[in-house]
């Protein structure tokens, strides 16, 4: 019995665009089957932009896809280019039209006044803000394998790099790939099932970034409305330290946001993430938990050696009313894999270190409890 064309399109229906996420069907992707005589199918689709990266995995689901219908190298694949036309839809369709949203919804940028759908009270997003009062505590590398866990664990993730000036979201997450423009949708590079945005991907390599407050609004207010995050379930944000103007516009962008604090064991780092606790309050936005990072080192003679102290996550916790979530061992291969790219989330995530993230990413995966604003008066010195 000979291939119908309606079976090799309902064959292609499930084949998803590996950066879209959307069958290929459904999007338009899909322009042409033709079914010869002999049994052949000769496929014609449209990538959404020239030399796309992802042409060979294309092919290969696509003819995955259709060869147990028509037989083993009986696919005839070619590919043709969306027009400036076809990517105009297909944004309107996945992201819809700003001229549409302009001047509705609850948060918006200062400028053009887009609609930030993390803001929707719709939205099935929730936005997690890591944030500490200082650099040097690990906020980033706890920021990438919590997002990295998340994803084992099988939820959709993304994360922005909002520490503007000094981003290291995307060689920590091995994202190297270059977001993609679609009109004027922006597409996210992927690495371990992550979704990442950051200002580096910008920036030619050796270069500084020197702004001022309306320009780290304007590029915020662009990584929320222009990026095609697909309505992920965590939305982690990479927050500079401090308590500076990117932390008060991202509080404004994000009301549903929740704010994790990570600070290392010695009093010192205790007493500034104490801060980033206080401004969480004063925004509005409620403070979920605490991470101590560095909390120990294991030597080769298997003692652990408390290199900065104790006690200063279980107390910043105890103070604020809120679980400290976890306690994070300082070892090498967290600062390796943050070199490499290899997050140790997903590389050894049978890891003493591993397992404290995935256990960590578990714990705010189940808090969906009504979430209440922290209302506790905190007294900064």
């Amino acid at each position: 019995m000979s291939v119908t064309r309606e079976q090799v399109v309902e064959a292609l229906r499930p084949v998803e665009d590996p950066e879209l996420h959307r069958s290929i069907v459904d999007i338009g992707m899909l322009r042409t089957v033709d079914i010869s005589a002999d049994g052949r199918a000769a496929i014609l689709v449209a990538l959404t932009v020239a030399g796309c990266p992802l042409r060979n995995e294309i092919t290969n689901r696509v003819k995955s896809a259709v060869e147990p219908l028509v037989g083993a190298g009986k696919v005839d694949l070619e590919f043709t280019v969306m027009t400036d036309d076809d990517r105009e839809e297909l944004r309107k369709k996945l992201h819809g039209d700003p001229a549409a949203t302009a001047g509705h919804g609850h948060a918006h940028g200062h400028a053009e006044g887009r609609k930030v759908p993390f803001a929707e009270p719709e939205s099935k997003t929730r936005p997690l803000l890591i944030s500490s009062g200082k650099g040097g505590v690990g906020k980033s590398s706890v920021t990438t394998n919590l997002a990295v866990a998340l994803a084992a664990q099988g939820y959709s993730v993304g994360v922005l790099d909002a520490d503007i000036y000094g981003y290291s979201i995307p060689r920590m997450l091995g994202a190297s790939a270059d977001p993609v423009a679609i009109d004027r949708m922006l597409l996210p590079s992927e690495s371990f099932g992550v979704r990442c945005i950051s200002i580096g991907y910008f920036v030619p390599d050796g270069q500084a970034v020197v702004w001022r407050g309306p320009m780290l609004h304007k590029a915020l207010e662009q990584f929320l409305t222009d990026v095609f995050w697909d309505e992920p379930d965590f939305l982690l944000i990479d927050m500079p330290p401090g308590t500076g103007d990117i932390a008060l516009s991202l509080s404004q962008y994000l009301p549903k946001g929740e704010v994790y604090v990570v600070t290392t064991p010695q009093q010192a780092a205790q007493k500034v993430a104490r801060l980033s606790a206080a401004m969480a309050t004063k925004v509005g936005l409620p403070v979920k938990g605490i991470i101590e990072n560095m909390s120990w080192f294991t030597g080769d003679d298997g003692k652990r050696y408390e290199l900065f102290g104790s006690g200063g996550g279980a107390e910043l916790a105890e103070e604020l009313g809120v679980p400290l979530l976890g306690q994070l061992p300082l070892v090498q291969a967290l600062r390796e894999g943050g070199d490499d790219g290899k997050p140790i989330a997903a590389v050894a995530p049978e890891s003493e270190l591993g397992r404290a993230f995935h256990e960590i990413a578990r714990k705010i995966a189940e808090d969906n409890k009504p979430r209440k604003k922290f209302l506790r008066a905190l007294r900064v010195n």
